[in-house]
């Protein structure tokens, strides 16, 4: 359903907002995966985010192993350039974020 909503209001919701905001999140996910050795106390300020965020970013962590999390974050700058038009000649926004969210999720 979110990613329908998405898709039919793409004003409100621009896809390079969308892939900007993945990106941060799968990036700080990427940084746990190398950080996992430090404290509850540490890894906060080394993820830049709040404490209270911690144990989802952790939960993340288990659910995205370190290759998937690798895979994303080349996914999400392929999306980028083909939003942009670079190897795209015909797919729309909302075609990419559906593919993308495929490759994501399975």
């Amino acid at each position: 359903r979110i990613l329908n909503y998405f898709i039919a209001n793409p004003r409100s919701n621009p896809l390079v907002v969308i892939l900007g905001t993945l990106y941060a999140y799968f990036s700080k996910i990427y940084i746990y995966h190398f950080s996992r050795q430090k404290s509850d106390k540490e890894l906060p300020s080394i993820m830049q985010v709040h404490p209270f965020f911690l144990k989802d970013y952790k939960l993340a962590g288990t659910n995205y192993s370190l290759r998937k999390t690798e895979d994303i974050l080349g996914w999400l700058k392929d999306y980028d350039l083909r939003s942009k038009g670079v190897n795209n000649t015909s797919a729309s926004d909302g075609e990419l974020l559906r593919e993308l969210v495929y490759k994501i999720l399975h």
